[in-house]
């Protein structure tokens, strides 16, 4: 059943928009400097391993922030936790500007994630509060959309910023643009949870929220999926720079393109989910989009052991990315439906679970070098995971979910 909040005072533009560009902090922060990857690691004096791993930390501190900020939105309401998180954004951002090693640098981006992550699980929170069923799938679909432009703009600017600039600009650039969405966030954002559905129990009602999301058997489920949703994707984000730079020979310009042009097909997977929603429902959006992602998966480790070379490589990449733009927006549906009263909470749980375990298996996976290989293998065996997952335990719902049209 589909329902809009009457305290949905935005309008669908302008919330679209906003949410698109709060929920966009995430690939901010990791596209915008990938080109400069191979760079950084040689300014600082530092293997591969570590370079990759400041991405891996600022990933686990928007994942474990997230913990933090959902909550709190569910108890104070949401754009308080959002002004504060955008704020110390881009400090952090700043800070990372000024590293002069290594180790700084990752807990400055350690930071940096943490106070990044409110602006992407308060987004799904604030959807929740205005959308349900087929229409919150419509909607986190048109936040794809947005959100999705900054993996395809990020990249090519990164790679063309490169030519200018060092690693530290482009955290400078990173700093200018969490201040630009304060200001919008300050101006443009109302509040969607209204004082009498805000908890006031403190710490002993988030524990029942989590207790109530642990004992629902789907959730538990779509958490693990995501998980491992989370480890193939982020295998993609950490090992495709190095993957193509330094083994396929891309200039850091060419692989920024290419990099944009596998977002746009990510992008493009989620406005199908979004147009074909309505008449099919997102469960068997949700099972096609999982199903068609380990094939894709499967295809591309077969492409590399067959010696398939940058071109089909690409190729199979951009196939993966679209199927996963097909089911994305309607497995979160699926996780929040029965949540409304919890939605940042909900939230906060499964952002941090894709959010967090990609970021420690990814690196592990790159030990022996981050290789087409190491890749294609981390991607395929997560994918086919998750997939399987989907459609042993997802299946069922096709005949009862209140969900459907």
């Amino acid at each position: 059943m589909t329902t809009v909040s009457p305290v949905r005072i935005m309008s669908v533009r302008r919330s679209v928009l906003l949410l698109g560009a709060l929920e966009a902090f995430g690939p901010l922060s990791m596209d915008l400097y990938m080109p400069t990857l191979p760079q950084l690691a040689a300014t600082l004096g530092t293997s591969d391993a570590l370079a990759q791993a400041t991405m891996s930390v600022c990933m686990i501190g928007l994942g474990l922030g997230q913990l933090i900020a959902g909550p709190l939105s569910d108890r104070f309401g949401r754009r308080t936790p959002i002004l504060i998180g955008v704020a110390l954004f881009a400090l952090f951002s700043l800070a990372c500007v000024f590293a002069p090693t290594i180790e700084v640098l990752l807990v400055a981006r350690l930071l940096q994630g943490l106070a990044g992550s409110a602006g992407i699980v308060v987004t799904l929170a604030i959807a929740r509060d205005m959308y349900s069923g087929t229409e919150l799938s419509r909607m986190l679909s048109l936040l794809a959309l947005v959100g999705a432009s900054a993996p395809i703009i990020a990249p090519v600017i990164g790679g063309q910023l490169a030519l200018v600039m060092d690693w530290r600009g482009i955290f400078g650039v990173l700093a200018g643009i969490g201040t630009a969405i304060f200001v919008l966030t300050l101006v443009l954002l109302r509040e969607t949870l209204p004082p009498e559905q805000r908890h006031g129990g403190g710490f002993g009602t988030t524990a029942q929220h989590f207790g109530v999301l642990a004992r629902d058997r789907l959730f538990v489920v779509m958490l693990i999926v995501s998980a491992a949703g989370g480890v193939a994707f982020f295998s993609y984000l950490s090992m495709s720079s190095f993957v193509l730079q330094d083994e396929f020979g891309l200039s850091p310009q060419l692989f920024s393109i290419c990099f944009a042009a596998n977002a746009l097909a990510n992008m493009g997977g989620a406005q199908l989910s979004r147009l074909a929603v309505s008449r099919f429902g997102p469960v068997r959006m949700y099972l096609a989009g999982q199903a068609a992602t380990a094939l894709a998966a499967a295809a591309l480790l077969l492409v590399v052991l067959a010696g398939g070379g940058v071109v089909g490589v690409l190729i199979v990449l951009a196939v993966y990315l679209f199927c996963g733009g097909v089911g994305g927006p309607n497995g979160t549906t699926l996780a929040l439906g029965g949540h409304s009263e919890r939605a940042g909470t909900a939230s906060a749980v499964l952002g941090t679970a894709m959010f967090v375990v990609g970021p420690i298996v990814a690196p592990l996976a790159a030990l022996g070098g981050a290789t087409a290989l190491a890749m294609a293998l981390t991607i395929a065996i997560s994918a086919v995971v998750a997939g399987t997952l989907a459609w042993t335990v997802v299946r069922p719902l096709l005949r009862t979910s209140t969900l459907e049209p």
